[in-house]
């Protein structure tokens, strides 16, 4: 419990921190930044090219967290706005958007985000899939094989723990407690292939806990066997 209170400390100590350093800069400062970029430049700057340029102090992701979207800020900079981004912009977009969940983007965030940031579709475009987007921005996004082989162990630990084979609603649980654990939509989807994604997922399960020599009742409680 110790751990998941210091944790918690720190991520506000950091989503202060942040604060902080978006509070160094005005909206008109990084506005004007935005204009003098383009001056040098004689065009609209891209991401890029607003970040290799030595003459700003703001890095792009600044600009996007002060006005929500890259395209946003130019378009309040009276400068013109490309309707799609280049794949530097969505790629530095989504790690701004892991950044401040502290956690791998789902697809789910970008639709609750659509006024600010680029749409799953755009991802999908630019990268063949959002999880191609995911794995090119440095994110830690398992295969297939990986994630069915990492549902098994969690769920192997979550019985251990509970006592008996999880059902979906303790899945869920340990998910919000603790964002390593798959989500229990994932888990379901990894093996509704199966006809009955959790009763297949249970199944297997309780034939990797009796591997280990767990014996399984038929009311899903676990109990060691007798040597």
């Amino acid at each position: 419990m110790a751990v998941s209170r210091d944790r918690t400390v720190r991520r506000r100590a950091l989503a202060d921190f942040r604060g902080d350093l978006r509070r160094r800069y005005t909206d008109d400062q990084i506005l004007g930044e935005l204009r003098a970029c383009a001056e040098r430049l004689g065009r609209s700057p891209t991401m890029r090219e607003f970040a290799t340029d030595r003459k700003t102090r703001a890095h792009p992701q600044t600009v996007v967290g002060h006005f929500g979207s890259w395209n946003r800020a130019k378009r309040l900079a009276g400068l013109p706005a490309r309707r799609f981004a280049t794949v530097e912009e969505l790629l530095t977009q989504l790690r701004g958007l892991g950044e401040e969940l502290g956690r791998v983007p789902t697809g789910r965030d970008l639709d609750e985000r659509r006024a600010s940031l680029p749409s799953k579709s755009l991802y999908r475009l630019a990268f063949g899939s959002f999880t191609n987007a995911l794995r090119a921005a440095g994110f830690d996004v398992p295969r297939a094989e990986e994630r069915f082989e990492r549902a098994l162990l969690q769920g192997e630990r979550l019985a251990k723990r509970l006592g008996r084979l999880p059902k979906l609603a303790d899945w869920a649980l340990a998910h919000a407690r603790d964002s390593r654990f798959l989500s229990e939509w994932q888990v379901y989807r990894l093996f509704d292939h199966r006809r009955g994604g959790w009763p297949a997922f249970q199944h297997l399960l309780r034939e990797r806990l009796e591997r280990e020599g767990v014996e399984v009742a038929p009311d899903g409680r676990l109990r060691r066997r007798p040597r």
